[in-house]
């Protein structure tokens, strides 16, 4: 039966949409907030009063440190119920270490996994419990630490700057800027802004829809890395958080770099390096590992020139899975905002059947490919939705009533 559930995994993981979070920033421009965005610059002659809009004075990879009025100013500040000490508490006051082992015996690293892979290709004598409970709390612990701001021209998709701001250390970098985001044109376009407190992850909403939001995410999560089949030892559910590399990738079935020749000049491959699915989103391409490593490092060459890294450290996995939850893609609400009731559907999305905001929403910010699915067999929802209804069960959270499906839901 386990050789059924390799082919079965596998066939899995070939269908998965590759990650494009950091192509969705650079191409599309994010809903503005109420942050301010740098103030114009007039430039007059005699015949013409033009506005020229500034963006940073940085240079990719360039950081400074700010006061704190200027955080204040330019970051809408650093609020004291988000910061990295209160992550701890906020995991273990949704889920215990205990129900989160029993809900994932087979995550990749466990005794059960362990067991399990004795003597099959993939099996590795030294892995650690990548998906631990640990290095959950630890990756929500890091991500605290960090605000994002993506600025963007108007009506110009694509046109954009990312920064990051570390809050401890008070150090705003520069992690990305578009070849024309200083163009003559693009200068006379206003910037907006939208700023990610990463801190708010499992801190914001009633109790219930934070154990909702853990549940939601990890269920998204189980289903991308999944193991099990319908007749595994101790169901399917049991088997989720199994995987944390494309195996095609892996085991060289697949061959290619995923180097975007588009973004290489920004984010250039590292000889040698493939940058294949990894991690528990399958993260992929240069672009992702080289703008997810600047988020998290405040430096894109650690992830482009180590790769691997990503599936060797749990905590690094886990902290990708986060920042793309967290992080909205415009028109796309994030994953965040959608669970806690944060994020107000437009008519457009309301006549796409995306107005009843729940689980089946999340499914549709993450992957457009799953709409208008129930739960049946050989839907890709029906385990999403299963891996939902284990977890919200198991921390006590009633969810009648709530849609957990896609059904009558058009993309974004």
């Amino acid at each position: 039966m386990l050789k059924r559930n390799e082919t079965r995994s596998r066939n899995m993981i070939y269908r998965t949409a590759c990650l494009s979070l950091g192509a969705a920033l650079l191409l599309t421009p994010l809903a503005a907030s109420a942050a301010p965005g740098p103030q114009p610059v007039i430039s007059t002659t005699k015949h013409e009063v033009a506005a020229v809009y500034e963006g940073s004075s940085l240079t990719v990879g360039e950081n400074r440190f700010l006061t704190r009025q200027e955080i204040r100013r330019e970051w809408d500040g650093i609020d004291p119920d988000y910061k990295p000490d209160q992550a701890v508490q906020a995991v273990r006051a949704l889920l215990t270490k205990q129900d989160f082992e029993a809900l994932f015996p087979y995550r990749l690293g466990s005794k059960a996994w362990k067991e399990v892979a004795q003597g099959k290709e993939y099996y590795k004598e030294n892995q650690t419990d990548y998906f631990s409970y640990e290095n959950l709390i630890n990756a929500v612990t890091e991500v605290a630490n960090i605000k994002l701001k993506i600025s963007t021209r108007k009506d110009a998709p694509g046109v954009q700057e990312i920064y990051r701001l570390d809050k401890d250390a008070r150090i705003e970098t520069l992690v990305s800027r578009s070849s024309d985001f200083n163009s003559s044109k693009n200068k006379k376009k206003e910037i907006e802004t939208v700023i990610i407190d990463f801190g708010t992850f499992l801190k914001e909403g009633f109790k219930k829809d934070r154990k909702r939001e853990l549940a939601a995410f990890l269920a998204n999560l189980s289903h991308e890395t999944g193991g099990g089949w319908a007749t595994a030892p101790g169901g399917e559910l049991k088997w989720g958080l199994f995987w944390n590399e494309n195996i095609a990738g892996r085991t060289g079935v697949n061959m290619s770099d995923f180097v975007d020749p588009n973004s290489a000049e920004l984010y250039p491959g590292a000889e040698g390096k493939r940058y294949y699915g990894r991690g528990p989103i399958m993260m992929s391409w240069n672009f992702n590992y080289g703008l997810f490593s600047s988020i998290i490092y405040g430096d894109k060459s650690v992830l482009l020139n180590k790769p691997e890294i990503l599936a060797q450290d749990g905590k690094i996995g886990y902290m990708t899975a986060i920042l793309f939850w967290m992080t909205p893609q415009d028109p796309k609400p994030s994953a965040h905002d959608v669970i806690i009731n944060k994020w107000k559907p437009t008519q457009d999305q309301i006549d796409k059947g995306l107005g009843n905001r729940g689980f089946g929403v999340t499914i549709m910010v993450l992957n457009g490919l799953e709409a208008n699915l129930g739960e049946t067999d050989g839907s890709p929802v029906k385990r999403r939705a299963g891996h939902y209804r284990d977890i919200t069960k198991q921390m006590g959270v009633d969810i009648t009533g709530e849609k957990v499906d896609t059904l009558g839901m058009k993309p974004f």
